[in-house]
Order: C-alpha cells, then structure tokens, then sequence
C-alpha cells in the first residue's frame, strides 16, 4: 500500500474542516474515515502489480563508457495499470533514465527502454522492477517488485585502436607490399619485383636484372605464423591507480592493440592474466576471434591485492608454449618484487624465448620531480628522482639478463609496446 501526495492533501483539507466546522473528536473520526475509505476503494480499484508480465531484450554487452540500451517488455493482463515503474541496477551499471511513467491497458503490452552507460568493468546484473500502480481516485495504490534478470558485460574500451592503422602501416612495410623494401637478420626470401623510385639498390638482384634487362630487386617478409604469449599481471603491482585508471586497464588496452597487430602480422596470439591463480586463458583463438575472445576473457579480471607469483606465471607460460615465442608481460616496474619474485625464476623463459617486460609508468612522478618551490615539493622531488633511479637500475638489470623493457606513461605504453613488436619481427628475433 501507498499514499500519494494527493492523500496527503485531502488530510490537510479534513483538518481545516475540523478546525473550522466540527472541532470535535467526532469530527476528527469523520475526517479520518472519509481519507481511509477513499484511499482503500482506491487500492481495490489499482491494478495490481503482481499480475504484470516482464521479459527483456536488447544489448548484453557493451564496451567500458559507451551506451547500452535495455528494453523492459511489460504485459498486462489484468485491469488497466497506471503509475510508476523503477528498473532498478547496480550504480556501476549508470542508469540514465528516471523511473518510467506506466499506464498500460488491460491486455496490451508496453516497451519501456532502459540506457546505460557503466563506469566499471565487469558483469552488470539488474536488481529488480518495481512498480507502483496508482488507483483511479490518484489518493492510493499498490506497489510490488519482480525479478526480472538480465546482464550487460562492460568490456575493455580499447582506446588504443587509433594507433592500430598507423602501425599497420608500418606492417605492410615490413611485408615487403609498399614500395619501400625492409631487410634484417632472419627475415625471409620473399620474391622478387621491378625497381621502383625510392628503393634500396643494396637489394638490387643483378643477375635476375641481367637475364630480364631491367633492374629487379629481392624483397623479404618477416616470419609469419610465430607465437606470442601475452601475460597480464593481475596482481597488487596492477592495482595502483596512473591518471584515471588502474594500471590493470592501461595494461589492457596495451594488449589488444598488440593483439590485433600480432594477428594480422599473421602471428597466433594466447592470453594469460594471472596473480596468485589464473584469472584468464585464452588460448590459440582464430584469428578472426582474438579480440571479442581477449576482451570478453578480461572484461571480470580485477586486480588482487595480493603478490603476484612469478612461479606459477613462468609454470603456466612453460606449460602452453612448445616452440620458441614472444612473451609478453605486462607488470609493475617495481624493484622489490620484481628482483625477489621475478628474477630467480625467470631464467627458464629466458633460454626459451624471447621475452618483453612492458610496465605502465606515471607521469606524476615527472611532474614531482620537476616541482621544487617549497620544502614539501623539494622532499616530493627528492622521492620522486629516487623511484626513477631505481627503476632505471631495475631496467638495466633486466637488459642485462636478456629482457627487452618498455616503461612508458598510460597514453605511450601501447602505441610503444607495438613499437617494440614490430622491431623485433624486423630484426628476425622472433
């Protein structure tokens, strides 16, 4: 049972009256009796909620900061329903409608549409609907809820798919399809074409130009059909926030740019997130499903307070990779964790394959340092040049044992990250 605003003033009205015409108790029970018989015929002329019908339909997923829209088919089969009807779901979900206004007649069937743009990754399960049916009087009414469910998965936004044609691009080159030609150490024959305006004459083949009688040259593409292995710490390294993300995200965004690049550089691509367990595995997907199984894998990985075992990372990457590979992982640059964590197990990767370390760095660390008006600023700059220098001596170390490292800011690490790739297909390291 509810009360509307409408009640609330044919009370006020019974009280002038027996102020003004009846100031007695009598007339106080007359007032009080009128206002309940009116708001309980009220009711018992609402429609009832209970007897409505819901189903759903509409979007299940939706990546992260982009709008999904929800339609709430309601059927009624009773009497005509009047009122409000409130879909309710988790704040993250971002509702941006206000409950809907209801009036559906007996038998016919309302579309009512729900848009929503979530702030977090992740399954979106709606709570329930709630309506309030108002009787024809407008004093009083029913209100129930139902269960109606439905999920909308709030996938990785992929930000870093701009960078993607540039670095294309710069792959077709490595193929040897534009007209500018591309050697290095392990790149393989490819065929040989007529010399265009532009060319390397140090790839001029001159006796396929004496037999044809005009100048031909050697074109090479890198390997094809290699393995990389992305691995995403999501572990306590992971969680920090840089800019307006956690580090997770940025690490994320990184890998699926370098997914679609390996993918169309015609490599075969596997996912691992990982802490103290497994929290992601993709493994070997075809290549026209890397990305919607990549982001559908991530979209529930949130990053664990917990230190991440390198052991089981090393374990699980051993496990999955037969031929020599890229590994990719994607962690913190943090010195304790990685020299006790990382270091000590990392040499049977390293006498396998060929690893990256791709770690997101924060830019609020430049800007400390480079402030220095004041006694605070100047300890802040003095903190902040001391975590540079010791990420620099962790970066050395790790080239020193064989790891090839990015650090670069959250706008950078991707576009970087691909950089890096496209050097080493380049240079036949993989």
């Amino acid at each position: 049972m509810v009360l509307t605003g409408r009640a609330g003033l044919l009370a006020a009205a019974g009280v002038v009256f027996v102020a003004l015409v009846m100031p007695s108790w009598a007339g106080v029970g007359v007032v009080v009796g009128a206002v309940l018989v009116i708001s309980l015929v009220d009711i018992l002329l609402a429609g009832s909620p209970r007897r409505l019908q819901f189903s759903r339909e509409g979007d299940n997923a939706v990546r992260l900061g982009e709008q999904a829209v929800v339609n709430l088919l309601v059927t009624n089969p009773g009497r005509r329903g009047r009122g409000l009807l409130r879909d309710a779901w988790p704040p993250s979900a971002g509702v941006l409608d206000r409950p809907h206004k209801l009036d559906i007649p007996s038998g016919e069937r309302r579309r009512l549409t729900t848009h929503l743009v979530p702030t977090r990754r992740g399954d979106r399960q709606s709570v329930r609907v709630t309506v309030r049916a108002i009787g024809p009087l407008g004093f009083a009414g029913r209100q129930g809820s139902q269960q109606v469910p439905w999920t909308v998965r709030a996938l990785p936004p992929f930000k870093s798919r701009k960078h993607l044609p540039s670095r294309l691009a710069r792959l077709r080159e490595l193929d040897g399809r534009t007209a500018l030609l591309v050697r290095g150490q392990g790149t393989e024959f490819d065929s040989l074409r007529d010399y265009v305006p532009g060319d390397d004459v140090r790839s001029i083949d001159w006796r396929a130009t004496a037999r044809r009688g005009n100048v031909v040259l050697r074109t090479w593409r890198p390997e094809r059909d290699r393995q990389v292995a992305i691995v995403i710490d999501s572990g306590r390294l992971s969680a920090g926030r840089v800019g307006d993300a956690p580090r997770l995200d940025h690490a994320m965004d990184a890998a699926l740019l370098l997914a679609a690049l390996a993918t169309r550089a015609g490599d075969r691509v596997s996912l691992l997130a990982c802490d103290s367990a497994v929290r992601a595995d993709v493994r070997r997907p075809a290549p026209e499903d890397v990305l919607p199984s990549f982001v559908n894998a991530l979209a529930n990985v949130e990053a664990e307070l917990v230190q991440t075992d390198f052991r089981i990372v090393v374990s699980q990457v051993l496990e999955r990779l037969g031929q020599r590979s890229l590994v990719v992982l994607l962690t913190g640059l943090d010195p304790a964790a990685i020299e006790e964590s990382l270091l000590p197990v990392i040499g049977p990767l390293l006498r396998r394959h060929v690893v990256l370390l791709a770690s997101i760095a924060d830019p609020r660390l430049t800007e400390l340092e480079a402030s220095r008006t004041d006694l605070v600023e100047v300890y802040g700059a003095a903190s902040a040049a001391r975590t540079r220098l010791d990420r620099e001596r962790l970066t050395a170390t790790l080239s020193r044992a064989g790891v090839t490292v990015v650090d670069e800011p959250p706008d950078k690490i991707a576009p970087a990250l691909a950089d890096t790739y496209l050097a080493l297909k380049k240079a036949g390291r993989l």
